[in-house]
């Protein structure tokens, strides 16, 4: 077996971690970049034992040399309490970043992966969606430093692979929860499970009936290393996850009955540039990547009620 020398940026983070794990299980060697402003060293602290494993703190809007096969790129703060925190740190993550990762790629000859996500879309008008639908995003809104960032590193991926021959994957990435979230990432499968452990109200914002669609992280792995090793002249998007649909009301009642929580469920009004739908259309990954979500809400929901019980 050839063991490969894989970097992920954002490697200490919720995703990344469970990206690091799966990879060097595999047999690769992995170097994790992370600046710890979302990730934890906590995360990853099961591989530092592992000789094929390296920790680096490094910010992705400077420069990094390094020799390597192929970089998954994930730094970047997803949740919106972490992106709004900063937003032209955010906005020069997305941007500086993909340049600096696509410039090592280009000197390096490596493959690399851009996690874009489903804000690509913005508040969609098109429902569920396709990888052709352009998004409906406002470009001076709340969420613009994290959408527009994510876009604009689309572009630069796409630019680099026509201008430059960069081999380049772009995966949409949907909602995505499990073990290691950030317990006050304010996303919406924390805060419930959080606000249920402490038997706290649960905050549901407007009446409840939007919804969403949630992937379990393990799933989500699975879909990015398989587009990382998909058909040479394949670059994506495409997206990966659950066409499951529920609304957040349906998402609170699961979590309060699953934890056994006394809490009750509070209303509070909706944020501004909330997405009202979101659900993948994941054809093109069945059929590219030969991919589709094997863990359901509840399993995925006690095994991170499971983790966040021994944090909480």
């Amino acid at each position: 077996m050839i063991r490969k020398k894989i970097l992920v940026t954002g490697g200490a983070g919720f995703v990344g971690s469970h990206l690091c794990t799966r990879l060097l299980k595999e047999g690769n060697e992995v170097i994790c970049l992370d600046n710890y402003f979302t990730g934890q060293k906590q995360n990853v602290i099961h591989l530092l034992d592992n000789p094929y494993f390296e920790l680096i703190r490094h910010d992705v809007t400077a420069p990094f040399f390094v020799e390597v096969d192929q970089i998954y790129n994930l730094a970047c703060p997803a949740s919106p309490v972490h992106y709004q925190y900063n937003p032209i740190k955010t906005m020069k993550t997305s941007v500086m970043g993909a340049i600096n990762m696509l410039g090592l790629a280009k000197r390096v000859g490596a493959k690399i992966l851009q996690a874009s996500t489903s804000e690509v879309y913005g508040d969609p008008l098109v429902h569920p969606q396709t990888e052709s639908y352009w998004g409906h995003v406002n470009p001076i809104g709340e969420r613009a430093c994290y959408d527009e960032g994510k876009r604009s590193a689309e572009t630069l991926f796409v630019n680099y692979h026509k201008q430059n021959k960069v081999d380049i994957k772009i995966i949409r990435i949907f909602n995505t929860y499990g073990p290691n979230m950030h317990p006050h990432d304010g996303r919406v499968v924390s805060n419930f499970i959080v606000q249920a452990l402490q038997n706290q109200d649960i905050t549901v914002y407007g009446e409840g009936n939007q919804t969403r669609s949630f992937q379990y992280v393990d799933d989500l792995v699975e879909g990015m290393i398989r587009l990382m090793n998909s058909r040479d002249g394949f670059t994506g998007p495409v997206n990966v996850g659950n066409p499951n649909e529920f609304t957040i009301l349906e998402l609170a009642q699961k979590v309060i009955k699953l934890t056994g929580s006394s809490s009750k469920i509070i209303y509070k009004p909706l944020p501004s540039d909330d997405p009202m739908q979101r659900q993948p259309d994941i054809s093109l990954a069945k059929k590219e990547l030969d991919w589709s979500p094997k863990v359901q809400l509840d399993e995925g929901l006690m095994h991170t009620i499971n983790f966040f019980k021994t944090i909480v």
